[in-house]
């Protein structure tokens, strides 16, 4: 079932937790994350972070944060998150043109999500960690400057946070306004693309409605589209 919480802040503790599920299939996890890396060389076993014990409590999103390997994380997440205790909760910049149209990039081959299409956004790190709790804020303009080149400067941050819930994927989804429209805006950025020795983006994406979406874009996305929309009528 999909949900869609508006919240003005976040309570995310950073806590030590042994994941059962990454102890227990620790050769399996081994074994896939090699096989990983035969197609994708540029996978990186880094530490993460992710979600557990998500409660929505008025404009409010408290969870806690356990810190894992990239390795574990993908074997969850291709074998169909088998432990349903975890979830990947993840910031997202959805960059908007004055014009209404939204800007998606489109994952690149040297990604563990190539040929998918959405917001900038990354799975959380310890470098998003600020006095023992997640700053997923932080996470989503590291995230936005990475792919996209934009710093803060160039658009307005929506205060409030949409959480896209989609079974064990929490997407925490701030709208950042932009001053130009989308062809514009997608200019910008296919030149910051171009400037990048490997840049996580293949190809950026327009969005203006349902008519331009497309199987690969993730449902959390294209119902925060559909979310935002509603909320203009």
């Amino acid at each position: 079932m999909l949900a869609i919480h508006r919240v003005s802040r976040l309570d995310l503790t950073v806590r030590p937790w042994r994941w059962a599920f990454a102890d227990e299939r620790r050769s399996e996890i081994g074994a896939h994350f090699a096989a990983l890396r035969v197609k994708t060389p540029a996978l990186w076993n880094g530490r993460i972070l992710l979600g557990r014990n998500p409660v929505f409590e008025r404009d409010c999103f408290r969870a806690d944060y356990f810190e894992t390997d990239f390795a574990s994380f993908l074997a969850w997440r291709d074998w169909g998150f088998p432990d349903k205790s975890v979830f990947n909760g993840f910031g997202m910049g959805a960059l908007r043109g004055n014009d209404g149209a939204f800007v998606l990039g489109e994952m690149g081959a040297n990604t563990a999500n190539a040929g998918r299409i959405y917001f900038p956004s990354g799975t959380p790190d310890l470098s998003d960690v600020r006095d023992g709790a997640l700053d997923i804020a932080g996470s989503i303009l590291r995230e936005v400057k990475e792919e996209t080149g934009l710093d803060p400067s160039a658009y307005r941050a929506d205060p409030f946070r949409y959480c896209v819930v989609a079974g064990p994927l929490i997407a925490v989804i701030q709208l950042l306004d932009v001053d130009m429209p989308g062809e514009a805006l997608r200019a910008r950025i296919v030149r910051a693309l171009a400037g990048q020795r490997s840049p996580e983006l293949s190809t950026i994406h327009l969005v203006r409605g349902p008519e331009d979406f497309t199987p690969a874009m993730p449902v959390f996305v294209t119902a925060f589209i559909d979310h935002v929309a509603s909320m203009a009528v």
